[in-house]
C-alpha cells in the first residue's frame, strides 16, 4: 500500500513550490480583503456547463418498470421436507397400557 502523505507534509511541498515560484521571478498579486477581481456592474460569467448543447434525454421507463417488477417478485413458499422415515406409533391395550411400538409406511 502507498503511504499517504500528512498534512504537514503536503503543507511543506506547497510552500517549497511557492517559494521557488517567487525565487524564479514570480510574484503575487495582493488584495485588500473583501475586494473583488469582477467588475462590479459586469454580468457574471456564464458556466461552461451551460455552453453545452443539450442533449435528448433517452426514455428509461420501462427498464425502470423491469427493474421494480424484478425488486418485487412474489415470495417462494418454502417447500416442506417429507421425512421419508416410518412413523413409529405406540399401541396400547384397551386399559391404555404400552404394548408394543408399530411402525407405518
Amino acid at each position: 500500500m502507498k503511504p499517504l502523505k500528512t498534512k504537514a507534509q503536503i503543507r511543506q511541498e506547497i510552500d517549497d513550490q511557492v517559494r521557488k515560484f517567487l525565487s524564479h521571478g514570480g510574484s503575487v498579486d495582493e488584495f485588500k480583503a473583501g475586494e473583488s477581481g469582477r467588475e462590479v456592474n459586469s454580468p457574471l460569467p456564464k458556466s461552461p456547463h451551460i455552453e453545452r448543447n443539450s442533449q435528448t434525454r433517452t426514455p428509461v421507463l420501462s427498464e425502470i418498470q423491469a427493474i421494480e417488477a424484478r425488486r418485487q417478485k412474489p415470495k417462494r413458499v418454502p417447500t416442506r421436507h417429507h421425512n421419508n422415515q416410518s412413523r413409529k406409533t405406540l399401541l396400547t391395550d384397551d386399559f391404555g397400557e404400552p404394548l408394543r411400538w408399530v411402525s407405518e409406511d
